[in-house]
């Protein structure tokens, strides 16, 4: 595999950079979008469209640029090391993906101009992580559809203007079968949403279906056939994570070399104690682990096998959360107490990390996922 960049991803990645630096170069930043009603800045989200990045990966007769995995792993990377509150994994990648691979492709200009937001409402209080195990119902009528259920944790779900929701046509609760995906907008009466902020300075949002009555086009894909559909955009999904939580620890492994320099004890810095160093370097030895493995997720995520795909993703996940935790409880350990204050920002990518490390399946269900493979060598 070729892991160079070309000249337009290079140029890409330095204009995604020097964006995040400049809206949260400063840390105060990151707390000014948040209080914004959103969760995030309008003005900012604005300037994600006017650089084209909400437009990348759909293709140029779809109104986009015709990027793929690897771009939207530069996007990400960034994101994670400015923190980032922007709804662009939800919208871009989640939603921008089931309506690309649906051929709902009449939404996908709101999207590339920042005008409409999206949100997949999938996960329910019973299901974990199962993407099949769907409680919510859809029943077909002469008219179109009647969604009930609920939702938990919806990623952006409180100030989406449009949602995904998965919902069972047929079949028992944690059947493979039977799951249809449909889209919505967030105003849609019988449908009530409940905002709040996640540990990591986020929003999400719990969702209520009662007795919603939809159109019959507000059906994604074919009926019943959701399930493949779900689990190609979350595999994408899960190497755009990879590729986020590669972006924070950098920069929580950077923040951390800082403050050894900085900090001192004993009148000397703290960074020239020779077991200090070792900790530093197993964190980078982790860092450029995860960095290999979030390239090769970013290769494998439009792989048409989901028996390669989906091992290959997961492996990348696996590997990628370990260190993930090792360089996050290392950077708390190194820094002391200030690490912990709310006005330092190192507790924060830890927290970031911690939530990414369980978005879409912990370690411990990823490897499950390769041991069924019987490895990345027999994933056939």
């Amino acid at each position: 595999m070729d892991f160079d960049l070309t000249e337009e991803q290079r140029l890409l990645k330095e204009s995604v950079d020097r964006l995040m630096s400049d809206a949260y170069g400063d840390f105060e930043k990151r707390k000014h979008h948040q209080d914004h009603p959103q969760g995030y800045s309008p003005e900012l989200w604005a300037k994600y469209a006017e650089m084209g990045l909400l437009a990348l990966p759909f293709t140029e007769e779809q109104g986009g640029f015709g990027g793929g995995p690897v771009e939207t792993m530069l996007v990400m990377e960034a994101i994670g090391r400015g923190l980032a509150v922007e709804p662009y994994l939800a919208t871009v990648v989640l939603g921008g993906g089931f309506l690309r691979l649906a051929g709902r492709e009449d939404m996908i200009p709101a999207i590339a101009e920042g005008s409409a937001t999206l949100a997949f409402a999938h996960t329910e209080r019973q299901s974990r992580d199962d993407l099949f195990d769907v409680a919510t119902t859809a029943r077909k009528t002469d008219t179109g559809w009647v969604l009930d259920g609920a939702k938990s944790v919806v990623l952006h779900g409180d100030t989406a203007s449009h949602l995904i929701v998965s919902a069972r046509t047929s079949g028992s609760r944690r059947d493979r079968e039977g799951i249809s995906l449909f889209l919505l907008p967030a105003e849609t009466a019988g449908l009530s949403r409940r905002g709040y902020p996640t540990q990591d300075g986020l929003r999400a949002a719990e969702i209520t279906l009662e007795q919603v009555k939809l159109p019959a086009e507000a059906l994604l894909g074919a009926e019943g056939q959701g399930l493949p559909l779900m689990e190609r955009v979350v595999d994408a999904a899960l190497a755009a994570l990879c590729a986020e939580a590669v972006g924070a620890m950098e920069a929580l492994h950077e923040l951390t070399i800082d403050y050894l320099k900085q900090r001192k004890q004993f009148n000397t810095t703290i960074g020239s104690f020779q077991a200090v160093q070792h900790r530093a370097a197993d964190m980078l030895v982790a860092l450029e682990q995860a960095r290999s493995m979030a390239m090769y997720a970013a290769m494998m995520a439009e792989h048409p096998d989901a028996a390669v795909r989906r091992p290959a993703i997961a492996a990348a996940k696996a590997l990628v959360n370990r260190s993930a935790d090792l360089i996050g409880k290392e950077a708390i350990q190194l820094h002391g107490g200030i690490a912990m204050t709310i006005e330092y920002k190192a507790g924060h990518y830890f927290k970031r990390l911690t939530m990414l490390a369980n978005q879409f399946g912990d370690t411990d269900r990823h490897l499950r996922v390769v041991a069924e493979a019987g490895g990345l060598d027999n994933a056939a």
